[in-house]
């Protein structure tokens, strides 16, 4: 089996806040050096970590992005905590923490991209919190979106107390080989339950409420596409926040981050990033898709 987190280049590891949060630090390549560019902070989904970017980070560095990946509490090789007590505040609290540590290293708020359960405490957090950006990959959708498009043919289960870490049994997926695959289960852990409880409708949540209207920055939207109604529900998440959309008919949740597709989202977040760098210029304006909400 192919670990690609143990490929990855040469970075920073800190421990930082009174949980121990493990944070990944990966400065961009000598010889590409941007004036004016934010940092990124790339926040895991559920089960996962900071491993789960490991085929996203290099093509970053090599364009010119410092880039952190923190652990949630209790994740990777964040210290160890009682899943069973674990909120979603909690999480959002270290995601909090995470974008201060970022701009007191950087002097300057991050770009947060955020995957699945990332992507919905991300969201919830660009309500209050300055960050310069938002991407949301494949991300668990908030009550208002679920209002526009519910999930059909649910038979919603009570979390429990901890949920295990997914089996991922099968050998392939549509986007994913058995390697992209096998590396997940190698890493896949349990998940708190009550974090679940709050934001996941497959566990009956009623759902995380998100005020659009005070998300100012810029976002992007891309999902994974099995159907029409994965790509009417990215699209009213993206209108939600005021953000750009992009659906990828063809892959899947996790496939988007370690499948074979997986660089087809990355060209648009680099696109995307490049906006944005170029309307912060002195005298620039926001081309359409860059506005805030």
């Amino acid at each position: 089996m192919r670990d690609y987190a143990k490929e990855l280049p040469e970075h920073g590891e800190k421990f930082i806040g009174e949980n121990d949060l493990f944070l990944e630090i990966f400065h961009r390549y000598h010889g590409s050096q941007q004036p004016g560019r934010p940092p990124l902070l790339f926040v895991h989904g559920a089960f996962t970590g900071s491993w789960m970017w490991s085929k996203y980070i290099p093509h970053f560095m090599a364009a010119g992005w410092d880039s952190y990946c923190i652990n949630l509490r209790g994740h990777y090789k964040s210290r160890s905590v009682d899943f069973t007590q674990l909120t979603f505040e909690d999480y959002l609290e270290d995601i909090r923490e995470a974008i201060a540590e970022v701009v007191d290293d950087s002097g300057g708020p991050p770009v947060v991209i955020g995957f699945s359960m990332g992507g919905i405490l991300s969201q919830k957090l660009a309500e209050s919190v300055e960050i310069a950006g938002l991407v949301l990959i494949d991300s668990s959708i908030c009550r208002q979106v679920h209002d526009e498009v519910p999930y059909q043919g649910l038979a919603p289960q009570a979390p429990g107390l901890v949920v295990p870490a997914p089996a991922r049994g099968e050998q392939f997926s549509a986007d994913e080989t058995c390697e992209d695959i096998a590396f997940q289960r190698k890493y896949l852990s349990m998940e708190s339950g009550k974090a679940f409880g709050a934001f996941s409708f497959h566990f009956g949540a009623k759902g995380v409420s998100v005020d659009g209207a005070r998300i100012a920055c810029p976002s992007l939207v891309i999902s994974a596409v099995g159907n029409d109604d994965d790509d009417r529900r990215g699209r009213a998440a993206a209108r939600h926040i005021g953000g750009e959309y992009l659906g990828l008919p063809g892959t899947t949740h996790t496939g988007l981050l370690v499948g074979q597709r997986y660089r087809e989202a990355v060209s648009r977040i680099m696109d995307w990033l490049a906006r944005l760098q170029d309307c912060s210029l002195p005298g620039a304006t926001r081309p359409n898709g860059l506005n805030g909400a």
